[in-house]
């Protein structure tokens, strides 16, 4: 083994340790939230009452110091490279942009108007819906440098797949979400659902863009102190995480206590789209002989969702006690568990695909 491969692996191995720890962590900050949000209903209600034009402003905060350290990671200048790995990037575009938003909007129907139709209320599966199609609208920005390193992905292809899906979300998620929630017959304030798009994707990117750009400058454009910056950071994206996690469960407590089949039915049908929308990427790089290192990240940037994104969306939208946002959450707390099995899958596979 050559001391690059073993440094790849000892990393891997260390991005595995951080991820199972980071799985425990979430875990023990939904318990958190569960028991809070029922010993003291009052507190939550308070804070969800900080709100500005349908946008809580406490979740708003938590959510900036989440994801942000990870939009300063986001180099807009590797789009130029898009030409490198052409096919990687086609199946993360096709399969983020024109199959996941419509196959996440007909699974919410297929089974909460039909499968599930004599367990849920017409007006409450109609929310449920609305937040699925959130999900599905919402392809990851953030954790998929976690999945593709912990694949020993491609770091060049998936800070482009990361820049052009985020460029594509700027003027594609309003849109979509507003076709498929009207298709479903739910109302679509486009004030909050494009404030919501600038305050959680536009604004930070720009932030991070500007921030990247003065550490290059300082530095000499050394991508190091860009890696040194977003290191001091991540400790702050991490608290960010894990008390978003701890509010968004606090706020839905009662609920998930009172109705626990309710959260298995809402989950049935996003396992089944991760799942799904990660073997058609990964067949599809499997069939076009794309290499394991643009494989994976590729087939995993779709099948996580930025799920910050649509929590927040779905709290503007329709309240931090509605429908819509207890999908959403459910979609964080099915996230970790499934992304890690995907992970394992990919790594189980690499022998099938190219090196190169």
């Amino acid at each position: 083994m050559t001391a690059a491969a073993a440094d790849m692996d000892a990393r891997a191995a260390g991005l595995g340790l951080f991820e199972k720890w980071l799985s425990v962590w979430v875990g023990g900050a939904i318990l958190a939230g569960i028991a809070l949000g029922n010993a003291a209903p009052e507190l939550f209600a308070s804070l969800a009452g900080i709100e500005y034009a349908s946008v809580n402003l406490v979740v708003a905060v938590l959510i900036w110091a989440m994801i942000f350290p990870m939009m300063v990671a986001v180099d807009f200048g590797a789009v130029r490279r898009v030409g490198d790995k052409p096919k990687g990037l086609i199946i993360t575009l096709v399969v983020n942009w024109f199959i996941k938003p419509f196959t996440m909007a007909a699974l919410g129907v297929l089974f909460f108007e039909v499968v599930f139709a004599d367990l849920i209320a017409p007006a409450d599966a109609q929310q449920y819906i609305a937040g699925l199609i959130l999900l599905g609208a919402a392809p990851c920005t953030a954790m998929v440098f976690v999945w593709s390193q912990l694949t020993r992905g491609d770091p060049a292809y998936t800070l482009v797949q990361v820049a052009a899906n985020d460029l594509i979300m700027i003027v594609a998620f309003a849109p979509i979400v507003a076709l498929l929630l009207g298709v479903t017959d739910i109302a679509v304030p486009w004030e909050t659902l494009l404030l919501s798009v600038a305050l959680y994707v536009v604004l930070p990117l720009a932030a991070g863009a500007i921030v990247r750009h003065r550490l290059l400058a300082t530095h000499g454009g050394d991508e190091a102190a860009v890696s040194e910056f977003t290191g001091r950071m991540k400790p702050l994206s991490i608290i960010g995480l894990l008390l978003t996690v701890l509010l968004l469960f606090g706020f839905q407590a009662e609920t998930i206590v009172a109705r626990p089949l309710l959260i298995a039915l809402i989950a049935a049908p996003i396992v089944v789209q991760s799942y799904g929308i990660f073997f058609i990427a990964y067949g599809w790089a499997k069939a076009w002989k794309v290499p394991h290192a643009v494989a994976a990240p590729c087939a995993l940037i779709g099948t996580s969702n930025f799920f910050e994104l649509a929590v927040a969306v779905a709290i503007g939208l329709f309240g931090l006690g509605s429908g819509a946002a207890l999908a959403t959450v459910v979609g964080v707390l099915v996230e970790v568990p499934v992304m890690l099995s995907l992970v394992a899958i990919a790594n189980r596979t690499r022998g099938i695909f190219p090196l190169a």
